[in-house]
């Protein structure tokens, strides 16, 4: 099997003969089901006794080491060779985490070297020669280091079904990373105030009711930084989280059922499921996720029929539940009843200055005083608008005095198109009065 440059979300250490056309297969269909981006080997891969380069570098790519113990485990000089290899890979990694199953065997047995992983550990040793038993004790370490990480128990006799057990691990496993945080390119300016206030808004500790959120304010004005801004700082409290981006362009250009099946494929994980029409999509939901608590942005809503696509109601989530939208239509907010709303206010001179500083010139601490007096101009140009402020300072980077002014004195005759779109939008949906 070869391995990609890409990083994975899960790592399956197994013993094959023991559970790779069974339980572990099964797990591994599952993880991919939900997303989640797992690795298995191939049965090539663990003839030998030393893992290969290809496992090494899987290795290093995953952030998750489910380690499925069974009764045949030990007896593998491979299995105990690849764990004691992600043991020390993870040490002292905080972003990497284990997360031991023990599948029809007794922790304690695993632990201190009873049962089946004693006599397998025995027969390692009748096999070692002299010169080879620091190996043995190390991997005896390994499996009583493994033994004592929080994992999950499946007992043959027990009350539960397969099946439920690898739900049950499948669901952990989010919580062992956080994988719903978004990119963000820029650093973020005058976020502070609005953040703490949209949280307020949203108040995320009382798991007894579901919030919906609006964030509203003129196009380019920083609504969706906002948005990004708090999903990523919330988003650890809940089971299930989806931004949808751009919904009035995705709406318009591939219907509603294309931002249902977004909204089902990140928060229920099943990728069967495939809406084709919107009111089919609106009975899934509530369906699936009535008992989730999810986290949902819809960034860039214009028209009601959206809302109503994705939630019509609060009760269509579980308790807990968080919905935040991000529009320049106030009214649209009033219309759906979303009662808690903030709006996003245009950058004041302090922070506009440090926005366009950080476009035109980088990260750089010092910038020329030569160019204060422009600086300045553009600012006052731009109104506080981030949109303009990132756009003007991307334009200006690197380019002198001279340069500054001369594009300046054409955006005073005709505005960046860019920026003139996005401000078109917002003034084409204003009524005549307010134009």
């Amino acid at each position: 099997m070869a391995v990609r440059s890409s990083s994975y979300d899960v790592f399956l250490s197994f013993r094959g003969e023991d559970t790779r056309h069974g339980f572990t297969g099964n797990l591994y269909n599952v993880l991919r089901e939900r997303g989640i981006d797992t690795f298995i080997d191939d049965e090539e891969l663990q003839k030998g006794h030393e893992i290969t380069k290809a496992l090494e570098e899987a290795i290093e790519k995953s952030k998750i080491f489910i380690i499925v113990l069974s009764e045949n485990y030990a007896s593998s000089s491979f299995c105990l060779n690849e764990l004691t290899h992600i043991l020390n890979f993870t040490k002292g990694k905080s972003d990497r985490s284990i997360l031991p199953v023990f599948y029809k065997v007794d922790p304690s047995d695993v632990r201190y070297h009873r049962g089946s992983f004693g006599e397998a550990l025995a027969n390692h040793e009748k096999k070692l020669k002299s010169n080879y038993m620091e190996k043995l004790q190390i991997w005896k370490m390994a499996l009583q280091q493994v033994s004592n990480f929080s994992g999950h128990h499946f007992q043959p006799d027990g009350d539960k079904y397969e099946y439920d057990f690898i739900k049950e691990i499948v669901e952990s496993v989010p919580s062992k990373f956080n994988r719903n945080l978004l990119y963000v390119s820029d650093v973020l300016v005058g976020l502070k105030s609005p953040v703490l206030a949209v949280k307020s808004l949203l108040d995320v500790g009382a798991d007894d009711v579901v919030h919906m959120v609006g964030i509203h304010g003129l196009g380019g004005v920083g609504k969706t930084t906002l948005a990004v801004a708090v999903y990523n700082s919330i988003a650890c409290h809940f089971e299930a989280c989806c931004f949808l981006e751009n919904v009035r362009e995705t709406s318009n250009k591939k219907g509603l059922e294309s931002l249902q099946n977004i909204l089902l494929s990140k928060t229920v994980g099943d990728m069967k499921i495939e809406v084709t029409n919107s009111r089919e999509g609106t009975d899934i939901i509530k369906r699936k996720l009535k008992e989730k608590k999810v986290l949902l942005v819809l960034d860039d809503v214009n028209e009601h029929e959206q809302l109503q696509a994705i939630i019509d109601s609060p009760d269509w989530f579980g308790r807990g539940s968080r919905v935040i939208i991000t529009t320049r239509d106030e009214q649209l907010l009033v219309l759906h009843n979303v009662k808690r709303t903030y709006k996003v206010r245009e950058l004041n001179e302090k922070h506009a200055l440090q926005l366009l500083t950080q476009k035109a010139f980088g990260l750089e601490k010092k910038v020329d005083p030569s160019y204060h007096d422009i600086l300045n101009r553009a600012v006052t140009y731009a109104s506080g608008l981030p949109l303009a402020l990132k756009v003007i300072g991307s334009n200006l980077f690197g380019k002198s005095i001279e340069e500054w002014e001369s594009v300046l004195d054409g955006y005073e005759r005709s505005p960046d198109k860019s920026i003139y779109m996005t401000l078109k939008v917002s003034y084409d949906a204003l009524n005549e009065d307010e134009k």
